[in-house]
């Protein structure tokens, strides 16, 4: 669905911890790339999470009182923007990406955005489904879910869920 005059075409993965939704993404990323789409990832790293380290010379930076630190390599480029205790909303990190037909957004559970929801009832925890308007589908280990009314994927099948992604993600917008 394309979300909020944003230009992007959004699905939020939402699960609990330990429930796949990395692996998930990892599985039918080539799927969706297949298909001739440009997909970007955002994901919601835990707290505390960091990808700067005492004795880097960006850290260095940071530490000195820099902002934003940009590191470039011959590979790829990270930008490091410190927050100071207000992480930015999705919408204004979408504005710091280039465009691309598909945005994967892990984690923002409770982000309002059409979701795909990744489910294993082997993690000990309650679905996401019953008290989540927003979520449009249910990628399992554990099909069929009788109490779930949504469209149901088995989650072994990327394949197939890249398939449910085009149809009711991008196609849709």
């Amino acid at each position: 669905m394309n979300f909020s005059n944003s230009g992007f075409h959004l699905l939020g993965i939402a699960g609990w911890s330990g429930a796949g939704k990395t692996s998930m993404i990892e599985a039918v990323l080539p799927h969706l790339i297949a298909h001739g789409l440009s997909v970007s990832t955002i994901k919601h790293a835990h707290k505390g999470f960091d990808l700067d380290h005492p004795g880097k010379d960006s850290f260095r930076h940071r530490a000195a009182g820099a902002r934003e630190v940009l590191l470039l390599g011959d590979r790829r480029f990270a930008l490091l923007h410190e927050c100071n205790g207000e992480q930015p909303d999705l919408m204004s990190l979408l504005g710091r990406m280039a465009p691309v037909d598909l945005v994967l957004v892990e984690g923002f559970r409770d982000y309002p955005m059409p979701k795909l929801e990744i489910f294993r009832p082997s993690v000990g925890k309650p679905p996401l489904w019953p008290t989540h308007p927003s979520v449009l589908a249910v990628a399992t280990d554990a099909a069929p879910l009788d109490d779930c009314a949504l469209p149901q994927l088995d989650l072994n099948q990327p394949t197939h869920i890249a398939a449910w992604i085009i149809a009711h993600s991008v196609k849709q917008g």
